[in-house]
């Protein structure tokens, strides 16, 4: 049976400032918490309806189905809910392609971009301080369990791109078509805020401008979706790296 201390815990796990103090984030539903289980992450306590996880018994507690439905925050839980230690941030690559997020702030399009990361073979994803967390309980659930393969890093974003010796790209909309432009196969590629895209700050250290272009010939659409135009623009520079 689960104590109020362990429900408390949990649910104050739904709080960034609370995955903070507690150097912990929550895993929800079979596959997320099987490749969690799968990958160096540490796992603290594993809460589950069912004992079909691959996990050392001490960190294995069975709970019953209401009792699921107390600490999910999910409408429908998955059979099971685990807490993994956060893990300490490792140093980025210095070759190849690099993501670079500023300020983006929905945890869907996070979600999203790294699952896309792991897809295109992207192991390194720049964060800005403000972009929302990746180990948010829906980031989680939109990686699932890319997260486990990317390493995602939090920082200055403005003086990260000062170092860099490789082209900076940023997306915009008045930059190069992305289909006629020389691409090369490493680089820094920052996209910006769903709202406001890339920062004036960000912008004065961008190397190349680049678009992707509108077809539409009524062309309204103000823009595309952040995780859109990643998905796009990882296509585009993987597929002339393998035409090279």
């Amino acid at each position: 049976m689960l104590s109020k201390n362990q429900i408390k815990l949990i649910k104050s796990l739904g709080q960034k400032k609370g995955r903070q103090q507690e150097g912990m984030f929550v895993v929800e539903g079979i596959k997320g918490i099987s490749e969690f289980l799968n990958s160096n992450y540490r796992l603290k306590n594993l809460y589950t309806t069912q004992p079909i996880f691959d996990a050392p018994d001490e960190l294995v507690i069975e709970i019953s189905e209401a009792e699921l439905k107390k600490i999910s925050a999910l409408k429908n839980p998955n059979t099971g809910l685990a807490i993994f230690e956060i893990p300490d941030q490792k140093n980025t690559q210095t070759s190849g392609l690099i993501v670079a997020l500023d300020d983006v702030r929905d945890p869907g399009n996070l979600g999203t971009i790294i699952r896309l990361c792991d897809w295109y073979g992207i192991t390194d994803l720049i964060c800005s301080l403000n972009t929302v967390d990746c180990y948010n309980a829906k980031v989680v659930q939109a990686t699932m369990g890319s997260l486990t393969r990317i390493n995602v890093q939090y920082l200055d974003l403005n003086a990260y791109l000062k170092t860099q010796k490789t082209t900076v790209f940023g997306a915009f909309l008045d930059g190069e078509n992305i289909y006629t432009s020389e691409l090369p196969n490493e680089g820094v590629i920052v996209l910006g805020n769903e709202a406001n895209g890339i920062s004036e700050s960000i912008e004065d250290q961008v190397t190349r401008k680049v678009t992707i272009p509108q077809f539409g010939k009524i062309k309204k659409t103000e823009s595309l979706n952040v995780a859109n135009a990643t998905a796009i623009l990882l296509s585009e520079f993987k597929r002339r790296s393998i035409e090279k």
